[in-house]
């Protein structure tokens, strides 16, 4: 497995400090539910490396890394609890050659230049950048990414439902870290309903399933352009006449020659294809094999006869 791939399919990372190891694996679970498989265990508290060994027995598909890793030693003790992965607030060269010898993946925290540079030369092309939102956020990666082409980013600290979704729609953005979705007080009460639904909500924002529009099948050009008129007539939307379709507006494509779909079909927008691609694979969603080198990706099934096909933003 690819780990860095694989956290970059999922998008967001929870990052988790937990006081009660016994929250470890009902919290982990909750966050699975709504589509978050990951977790990042802070060895923030005294509790971290007993939270990992409960996850790392319990919930083998959950992907464990042990954050607020700041030396070797915690380093051992966080892979042998069962920890896939490493990451520091700070860029600390010994950490980064130490995981690196013992073949476990490393995000380590970098915030200017310089600590890019000094992870470059390290071998690393990924990195965490925190604290994020203090140091200028997403305009503050664009910044350094446009010297840095090969590197991407996995700006934690601050990262909220509210920005959340700005910084998916930056390819070099690989993931985020955030914590809002394992609450303190959430954790307390052991509302892990709510935590779930959190998670959920969370998801739908790391892809950004908008709808587009809605393709119409007509069996002939002059059938679509009469359509595409009736819309315009009765709404005043503008006819935009293509080859193969006519749109009414932005959201009405009444297409040509009968189209995928019985009925027609639904596009919907996403924030980063290949990422959305793996999250419905993740929940069972099979694509049309032919359609996924392509600008719309589609589902292999039909919604009340309409066929759904992904659109990149």
């Amino acid at each position: 497995m690819d780990l860095l791939k694989t956290l970059g399919s999922i998008g967001l990372i929870p990052v988790i400090k937990l006081n009660d190891a016994a929250d470890a694996v009902p919290l982990c679970r909750a966050l699975a539910d709504g589509g978050l498989p990951v977790a990042e265990i802070t060895f923030r508290t005294a509790a971290a490396e007993e939270s990992i060994k409960r996850v790392a027995a319990e919930l083998p598909n959950v992907i464990l890394g042990a954050g607020t890793v700041l030396n070797t030693e915690q380093v051992d003790k966080a892979v042998a609890a069962g920890a896939k992965y490493i990451v520091s607030p700070g860029l600390n060269p010994k950490i980064v050659k130490h995981c690196q010898a013992i073949g476990v993946p490393v995000l380590p925290g970098c915030s200017s230049p310089s600590d890019i540079e000094a992870a470059l030369e390290l071998g690393l092309k990924t990195v965490k950048f925190f604290p994020a939102e203090s140091l200028g956020g997403l305009q503050y990666i664009k910044a350094l990414a446009a010297p840095y082409t090969d590197v991407t980013f996995v700006p934690t600290g601050g990262i909220s439902e509210k920005n959340l979704t700005d910084y998916m729609k930056f390819p070099k953005v690989l993931a985020c870290g955030g914590s809002w979705m394992a609450k303190d007080d959430l954790i307390e009460k052991k509302d892990w309903g709510g935590i779930t639904k959190i998670a959920r909500q969370a998801v739908q924002l790391v892809h950004g399933f908008d709808l587009i529009h809605i393709g119409i099948n007509e069996t002939s050009a002059d059938g679509a352009i009469a359509a595409a008129k009736t819309f315009e007539r009765l709404f005043g939307w503008t006819i935009k006449d293509n080859n193969a379709s006519t749109f009414a507006g932005t959201i009405i494509e009444v297409m040509k020659p009968t189209g995928r779909g019985k009925m027609g079909h639904i596009a919907v927008g996403v924030n980063n294809m290949e990422r959305a691609v793996a999250y419905l694979a993740s929940v069972g969603v099979k694509f049309i094999e032919e359609t996924l080198s392509g600008k719309a990706v589609y589902l292999d099934m039909e919604i009340s006869g309409f066929a759904v096909h992904l659109l990149q933003k």
